[in-house]
């Protein structure tokens, strides 16, 4: 299946790495009209996308806001809107765990930034966008949650995994709230996956653990979560909306 993305506008949050560097690329080799890379901090791998883009004739934007500020995400969708004049696609796959900690022990500032980061990034990001993508006929979301939503996540990543399951539950409802607005709303849900996200917050030991308990005997690779996120951003899952794909190796099979 070519999944063809020409004349389409697309923004991906938390595009310096991992799920969200393949995704913004893989956008790029499918020939949409432009891509807006955000990031926070890092910036080299959102530079890399705007030279690849251009190589390709894809123009790359890179975007830089703390989506954990209540108003970063609104930001980030008007600039989109400023540049391009639309938005036909929204990936929502900014987020991070924070840190571990068990829940009589989380601060309410744990609480906190863990909350505004995973899902009212999200929300935001969406309430921006979705006026947008109604005015312009239409559009696409696909919010990022995790296999932690339906399983509570492992030891001390509570708050994150309750984060990424008010995301899935959000999406659900948003995606009847603008059916007919031609606005599809879906979710992908990773598993573990070889990236920097559990850099800091995940031994090697409960990492180990986690990859024995995941049947095709390995954790994921970033390119192998594009490939699902494109597809339920084109037009050929123009009938799949409020679905939540899992991506996780068999380890969670709902």
């Amino acid at each position: 299946m070519d999944l063809d993305f020409a004349g389409k506008v697309v923004l991906v949050t938390g595009a310096s790495g991992g799920i969200g560097a393949a995704v913004a690329e893989a956008f790029v080799a499918s020939g949409a009209r432009a891509v807006v890379a955000h990031y926070h901090r890092d910036r080299s791998r959102a530079d890399q996308l705007v030279a690849r883009g251009a190589a390709s004739g894809v123009e790359v934007a890179a975007v830089s806001d703390d989506l954990a500020d209540h108003a970063g995400p609104a930001r980030v969708v008007a600039e989109t809107v400023r540049r391009f004049g639309r938005i036909d696609v929204l990936i929502n796959n900014a987020g991070a765990m924070v840190e571990r900690s068990s829940v009589e022990d989380a601060p309410d500032a744990l609480f906190d930034a863990v909350l505004d980061l995973n899902y009212r990034a999200v929300f935001a990001a969406c309430r921006a966008a979705v006026p947008v993508m109604r005015d312009g006929g239409g559009g696409a979301i696909v919010n990022v949650s995790s296999s932690a939503a339906r399983n509570g996540g492992t030891g001390g990543s509570v708050l994150y995994a309750a984060a990424k399951a008010a995301v899935s539950t959000f999406s659900r409802g948003l995606a009847a709230e603008v059916a007919r607005d031609n606005i599809r709303v879906n979710v992908v849900a990773p598993g573990l996956f070889a990236t920097r996200f559990h850099d800091g917050v995940t031994s090697r030991e409960q990492l180990d653990r986690i990859g024995l308990s995941i049947p095709v005997g390995r954790p994921g690779y970033p390119h192998e979560c594009a490939g699902p996120v494109l597809f339920l951003a084109h037009d050929a899952a123009s009938y799949v909306t409020g679905h939540s794909l899992e991506v996780n190796g068999g380890r969670l099979m709902p």
